[in-house]
């Protein structure tokens, strides 16, 4: 979960097969529904390949955020989670959850160089406010065309040690065609394969006079996708093996209590965690365990997604979230996936959604230096014989593996 102001740049990748393969949209789930009730309320940039069946909705106003993307053209299936009553409503304390599977937020959430608590209050839900740059406040847009938008959001924010950040953030979106979207994958897909593909490119630069250091806090992009939930939604995410003594425990499952028995499985090199939107869990995993992809499988609707991201090799130092006084404020995870579930127990989610999220690294910026973190999501829709060797290429597992990891 995540952050308010910067400047964007949004890299937009779609594609589409030609096969009927997939989820089937009723009227309620269908792409130009979703796009005709967000523009009732929001401008909306709507971004296509080359033959406009892969779209991606862009929302400018809305922190750049790519809210939704189908495989189908118009009335194809729609992806991504959107919070119609809160899009439509007013905006609340904490967080605005509106939905988008490309969002941009700013790191560390927890610890003494947190950006989401004021100095000395307690590290809780009562004091947790996301920086208004990534949650309420307009980006703006600098420049588009049919398959490419940049936008951009020059932003001050201070950490909960007092140290104040001048920055500018910038998101470019641009569509790829499916020969190379698969190319920046590694695998190949048949024709009979619906694909939906973007990538952002998210880039911050120090305006500031000052450079920023470790001593004082530092920052980092932080990447954040929102989707629906289902009890038949399993989140996979592949790991570096190894012994604990050199490469560290494998998952950090307590960052809001430790993640229930049959919620988490962890196997040979890949763990299973449930996306539900039931119960509020989170995972992380290190520098040091982590692979550059991620994803999950829909088992209604036939859907693979898989997360791609930029993961500089050697290094070490990733802000650290905890919501706590850390001894360790640069040991913290480069990929993260949260489930949502009521707030205290018996409460209100904030969705339901579940979250598959990268970070960059901690951002060392001296005046006028930036750093750039590319975030890339694909959704597959077809059959399981269809989508099988892409989960194994990607994952490393199978799409029958997945199915039965949680049950």
């Amino acid at each position: 979960m995540g952050l308010r102001t910067i400047a964007l740049g949004v890299i937009v990748t779609a594609l589409a097969g030609c096969t009927t393969a997939g989820p089937q949209a009723t009227e309620k789930q269908g792409f130009h529904n979703d796009v005709a009730f967000l523009q009732q309320h929001t401008d909306v940039v709507v971004l296509t390949d080359q033959s406009e069946q892969g779209r991606v909705a862009v929302l400018p106003k809305m922190q750049g955020r790519v809210m939704t993307s189908t495989a189908a053209g118009p009335n194809g299936y729609s992806f991504g989670w959107i919070n119609r009553e809160l899009v439509a409503g007013k905006p609340v304390e904490h967080m605005n959850a509106y939905g988008g599977e490309d969002r941009f937020w700013l790191g560390p959430e927890g610890g003494q160089f947190s950006i989401f608590f004021a100095k000395g209050v307690a590290f809780d839900m009562d004091h947790w406010f996301t920086p208004a740059p990534v949650d309420t406040e307009a980006w703006e847009l600098v420049g588009k065309t049919a398959h490419s938008a940049s936008l951009r959001k020059t932003m001050q924010v201070t950490n909960y040690s007092g140290t104040v950040f001048d920055l500018r953030a910038d998101r470019e979106v641009r569509v790829l065609e499916r020969t190379a979207a698969l190319q920046r994958l590694g695998v190949t897909a048949g024709s009979d394969v619906k694909m939906v593909a973007y990538e952002s490119d998210n880039k911050v630069t120090n305006t500031g006079r000052e450079p920023w250091k470790k001593e004082t806090g530092l920052l980092s992009i932080w990447i954040l996708g929102m989707f629906n939930p289902s009890p038949e939604i399993t989140i996979v995410v592949p790991f570096m093996p190894g012994p604990e003594d050199q490469l560290g425990p494998i998952v950090n499952d307590t960052y809001f209590g430790k993640v229930p028995v049959g919620r988490l499985v962890v196997k040979d090199g890949v763990l299973f965690f449930s996306g539900d939107g039931k119960y509020r869990s989170k995972i992380g995993l290190s520098p040091q365990r982590a692979k550059t992809m991620l994803g999950s499988y829909d088992a209604v609707h036939g859907v693979l997604t898989i997360v791609q991201y930029n993961k500089p090799e050697g290094v070490v130092d990733y802000v650290n979230s905890m919501w706590k006084i850390q001894d360790q404020p640069y040991r913290g995870d480069v990929v993260n996936s949260y489930n949502d579930g009521p707030t205290p127990p018996g409460g209100k989610p904030l969705g339901p959604f579940y979250e598959l999220e990268t970070s960059s690294p901690a951002a060392a910026l001296a005046p006028g230096a930036s750093i750039l973190h590319t975030h890339r999501t694909y959704h597959f829709a077809g059959s399981e014989a269809q989508l099988d060797p892409i989960a194994k290429a990607t994952l490393g597992v199978t799409i029958a593996q997945i199915k039965a990891a949680l049950k």
